[in-house]
């Protein structure tokens, strides 16, 4: 404790908490679309080809997209009003128990229609919570930094979390797809979803631990003592900041999309359309994964250092060119080259992501940036990043073979995001919103 009361060491619980629990949301997270892409097309969806039986179960992995918003709206508004540490908890619970339940449920060879009906429910609630979980974490640990530019490094450990759980969904998928054909499709795929449960008794004793964001105290204080009536977080956005939404949207497309591009469609392209086996291209992911948990921290002190935004600028326009160089690699179809295709397409959306979250969550005022960084967030996810693989199983359909559409498919997305993080620095630049009064 420091003379004034302040716990000196509440930054770096902060920072643990906020990675210890998104590493665990987006665990549960990606051992779904894991799953989506190598088994739950036979298990819930056996009555149709293997094509639509993998578009039906990435079609149940972006209904989890389209609940994020829900989620963000919920619990932005509750972060927002009643504090960052509680919606965090709820969030934190609802994803692990929804995660154990699905590594419960029987098949369609065991119940019919019901498994897939009780699959897209499970599927909702994690959307929800996920939602609620990724603007909070950022929050937790940026609001927590002792000096104003400090933030963006801290806001990074949240994202942080997202190559760990998925790291950890590798090694765990990786174990399990050793197993016979039989056992994986009988009890091997359930045992990734039934570890959550450990997990999330000690992502719950660590969030316990962390008081209550500085700002968020402070901006409360602040509405008690105004005579002003409050208004809801999302009808203030809305009134207030409509065109900040709207750029941060677009601004994490390259972050959200590009993301699931690489780990999550490119499971599914390099097993059905280029005859890799499943270890092979979990084996590369892995060691992706790896690159991009080392990239997190050191860009963002890198863009701490010089240039925020110049960073965002250089690494949006290296993600256009990428996917060109990562596609002409991973027709080699060897773990050397296809590992280092896709980690070349990583490396520049590894840190772009980042740094975008502290930069997004740096252009809300106080009094509704848990709202505003959620919905900015999850809109983008439910927009694009659940259609992602969608339409990538789609276009190499038709293609036939011809990779071409997919890199461009890329090189959009990061387009969309380079344009849209300039039209965010400009919107910053008449109203910088951290001047704002909470």
């Amino acid at each position: 404790m420091t003379g004034d009361g302040t716990d000196i060491h509440q930054p770096v619980r902060a920072g643990i908490a906020a990675f210890v629990g998104t590493m665990i949301e987006w665990y549960d997270f990606f051992i779904y679309g894991t799953a989506a892409a190598l088994v739950f097309g036979r298990l819930f969806f056996p009555q149709v080809d293997s094509f639509y039986g993998t578009l039906a179960a990435f079609g149940t992995f972006a209904v989890g997209f389209l609940a994020r918003p829900l989620g963000g709206a919920i619990f932005g508004h509750l972060g927002d009003r009643v504090g960052r540490k509680k919606s965090l908890i709820i969030t934190l619970v609802m994803m692990g128990v929804s995660t154990v339940l699905i590594g419960l449920l029987p098949t369609h060879a065991m119940v019919g229609i019901w498994a897939p009906i009780l699959l897209v429910t499970l599927r909702f609630v994690q959307g929800i919570a996920v939602g609620g979980e990724w603007g909070g974490a950022v929050l937790l640990a940026s609001e927590h930094a002792r000096t104003e530019d400090r933030r963006t490094f801290m806001a990074s450990f949240a994202q942080l979390g997202s190559p760990a759980g998925l790291i950890l969904s590798m090694v765990m998928f990786k174990f399990v797809t050793l197993l016979p054909e039989a056992d994986l499709l009988s009890w091997g795929w359930r045992v990734p979803f039934l570890f959550s449960a450990v997990m999330l008794v000690v992502g719950f004793a660590i969030r316990m631990g962390v008081k209550e964001s500085p700002d968020f105290i402070a901006a409360r204080r602040r509405r008690l003592a105004s005579l002003k009536q409050d208004q809801a977080p999302l009808r203030e956005i809305f009134a207030n900041s409509k065109g900040l939404l709207i750029a941060a949207i677009c601004s994490n497309v390259l972050g959200i999309a590009g993301f699931y591009f690489t780990n999550t469609f490119m499971i599914s392209y390099t097993t059905s359309y280029l005859g890799l086996a499943r270890g092979t291209i979990i084996d590369c992911l892995l060691i992706v994964s790896i690159m991009q948990f080392i990239i997190t921290p050191l860009s963002a002190y890198i863009a701490e250092r010089t240039s925020v935004i110049r960073f965002l600028v250089c690494t949006a326009a290296y993600s256009i060119v990428a996917p060109y160089a990562m596609f002409t690699l991973v027709e080699q179809r060897d773990l050397v080259s296809v590992t280092l295709g896709i980690g070349i397409a990583v490396a520049g959306l590894g840190a772009y992501y980042a740094v975008i979250a502290g930069y997004v969550s740096a252009s809300f005022p106080t009094r509704y940036r848990y709202t505003g960084i959620s919905m900015a967030y999850q809109l983008s996810g439910a927009i694009f990043g659940g259609l992602t693989p969608l339409l990538g199983t789609m276009l190499a359909q038709k293609a036939d073979g011809n990779w071409m559409p997919l890199a461009i498919l890329f090189s959009v997305i990061a387009t969309i995001s380079l344009v849209s993080v300039l039209a965010l620095h400009a919107l910053r630049g008449r109203t910088d919103a951290r001047l704002e009064p909470a």
